[in-house]
């Protein structure tokens, strides 16, 4: 029997003098790795994008983290700084796909960017600078360190007792997650549910209600995925999610 198939919605990226859709290696990786499912990247192409075409095939879509930012004017806000890179062709293909996977019930895995995509695709909003909301930490990585100290743990974020994630994760009250974002949850859009919060409060992880699976985290669980038992608990969930998708299974 086939893998399950996951669709990765690409980045925009200009290289040298050329445009190009792009994933990082550790999103795929950690699809194949952590999943056990066969990902598919899909390029930003907006409203050119048959989507329901894509859903046909797909048993799952896993949105990754970028160093783009959701534009602000898709949650009722200007662009506090536009020096901070922007993916408009992103943005236009993963509200609308994350929306019509909801609704058909197709298993959703959303990283970092793509947790922040899910809550403006439902209605919320964001801090575009999360470090500068009274009483918030600063949750952004030292940009020049080594990749395993950016990637390093950085603080504990607190599960929601009874909630998917402890679930998934045996009953666990808190773990500890790295930390790589400026932005972050400021309203949580209607029909997400939390699932953890990290010291200051702000939102760590959130679920969506009422879908068979449909789990976003602000932290990076694709770094390393295969060393790290609390990220191999949460693709192994997803993956197996994929799987009942695959099967049907009611």
């Amino acid at each position: 029997m086939r893998h399950p198939i996951v669709l990765v919605p690409s980045c925009s990226h200009q290289i040298g003098l050329h445009p190009y859709y792009a994933a990082q290696h550790k999103y795929v990786d950690a699809v194949v790795k952590g999943a056990a499912c066969t990902p598919v990247i899909v390029p930003a192409l907006g409203e050119a994008l048959d989507i329901d075409a894509l859903l046909d095939m797909a048993d799952g879509v896993m949105l990754t983290g970028s160093p783009s930012n959701v534009h602000a004017s898709l949650y009722g806000q200007d662009v506090r700084d536009p020096s901070l890179p922007q993916d408009r062709a992103r943005d236009a293909t993963t509200l609308p796909l994350i929306r019509a996977a909801l609704k058909r019930g197709v298993p959703l895995m959303a990283i970092c960017r793509g947790f922040q995509e899910v809550n403006v695709a439902l209605g919320g909003t964001l801090h575009q600078a999360v470090h500068d909301v009274p009483g918030m930490n600063d949750h952004r990585e030292s940009k020049g360190e080594a990749l395993d100290v950016q990637y390093a743990a950085a603080h504990k974020v607190v599960l929601q007792a009874g909630g998917m994630l402890a679930r998934l994760l045996q009953g666990q009250s808190e773990i500890n997650v790295n930390s790589l974002h400026g932005q972050g949850i400021d309203e949580l859009a209607p029909g997400l549910q939390i699932e953890a919060v990290a010291e200051d409060g702000l939102v760590e992880a959130y679920s969506v209600i009422d879908a068979r699976f449909a789990l976003a985290v602000q932290w990076h669980p694709e770094w390393q995925v295969a060393s790290n038992p609390v990220s191999m608990r949460l693709f192994t969930a997803f993956g197996d999610a994929c799987r009942a998708h695959r099967d049907r299974i009611p």
